[in-house]
């Protein structure tokens, strides 16, 4: 069997790992495209620290090109956070008949935050016989970990979760989600003017494009699917985590001073008809030199069990689940799909050709 060919659309932080994970597993990149004038005509070795490849990256224009020429079997998208923001990117993948993975946290399960995109971008993916599935750190940590710990409970009364993570590690783009950078007052105009919003509000903006969920909004959509679930009430509070002393954030590339914004915790919380509560917050921030990433979540009924990841490498895990997905992308049904909807990932042992 022919190699898996991939293409790298976007050749930041994430990439150095995704790229270097699908050579490990007997891949192949056939292109690497950004919009960083700084990246463009470099060898995709130089992103990786590792020896040059031959495969030069182009700029985001050529994109088209190179899949019609290459005809790579997955483009990995790791750069933006919505899927407003990645649309243009997916429609051109698709179109060039090659299935995409994207590190895009609203693609983890996008119909219900941005229903006119989604199935706009599922009925193109459904015409040209591929798949879109959005995958990563939550596939496993906030999603499938805890349907698998649900599976092992006799009754469920509340589902919580909380998760910190530091902005730095990911690049300027998750910072801005965040709020990053940002005066307490923008904070308060641009992200937590959600925070009371109706229904009705939600809805519109919803219908014009513009909600902007935070990524435990996707989380509990996604549970919610997973474990048959239905929501009856939601709502999300963005608050913000200000400095309070000079902060260094290089991803943003500024000294953050006092009581400027450097993240968010955000906070979703959800009825369902059967009566399980779901109350799930992220925390992305930049960090100070004492705080470090966590995951805890517990599952309250019968028994109560609680799960805490100390220190989890986010990003690591991010990229080697995105890799791991590679096989179900391929073998998926068409559509922009959920993993909800799939088996729980695998370890690739040797390289994808076995799983194919």
């Amino acid at each position: 069997m022919e190699k898996v060919k991939v293409i790298q659309i976007g050749t930041g932080k994430m990439s150095k790992y995704t790229m270097r994970y699908v050579l490990d597993k007997g891949g192949l990149i056939v292109g690497a495209v950004d919009v960083d004038p700084e990246k463009i005509g470099k060898d995709i070795g130089k992103i990786m620290e590792t020896n040059d490849e031959g495969i030069i990256i182009s700029p985001l224009e050529q994109l088209s090109d190179i899949l019609k020429k290459e005809k790579p079997n997955v483009a990995i998208v790791t750069t933006m956070s919505t899927i407003n923001d990645i649309r243009d990117v997916v429609r051109t993948c698709v179109c060039n008949g090659a299935n995409v993975l994207t590190t895009c946290e609203e693609a983890f399960f996008p119909s219900n935050s941005n229903p006119i995109v989604y199935k706009e971008l599922d009925a193109l993916a459904k015409a040209n016989h591929v798949t879109i599935l959005g995958c990563g750190y939550q596939d496993v940590f906030w999603g499938n970990m805890i349907a698998n710990i649900c599976a092992s409970t006799a009754r469920i009364t509340k589902i919580k979760g909380k998760s910190s993570y530091n902005v730095e590690d990911y690049g300027i783009a998750l910072a801005k989600a965040h709020g990053a950078g940002l005066s307490k007052e923008e904070f308060d105009k641009q992200i937590a003017s959600t925070n009371a919003m109706s229904e009705e509000e939600r809805k519109k903006l919803m219908d014009n494009r513009a909600f902007f969920p935070s990524y435990m909004w996707n989380v509990v959509g996604w549970l919610c699917d997973k474990l048959n679930l239905h929501i009856t009430s939601i709502k999300q509070e963005c608050i913000p985590v200000l400095t309070e002393e000079k902060l260094e954030s290089s991803t943003l590339g500024v000294t953050l001073e006092p009581k400027m914004v450097r993240g968010m915790n955000a906070i979703v919380s959800a009825t369902t008809k059967e009566d399980i509560l779901l109350e799930i917050e992220c925390i992305g921030k930049v960090y100070t030199k004492d705080e470090e990433d966590i995951n805890d979540w517990t599952i309250f009924g019968e028994p109560t069990t609680n799960v805490v990841n100390h220190q989890p490498d986010t990003v690591l895990l991010t990229c080697a689940d995105v890799i791991n997905r590679i096989p179900d992308v391929i073998k998926a049904p068409s559509g922009f799909i959920s993993t909800s909807d799939l088996p729980a990932p695998l370890y690739i042992v040797n390289s994808f050709d076995e799983y194919l």
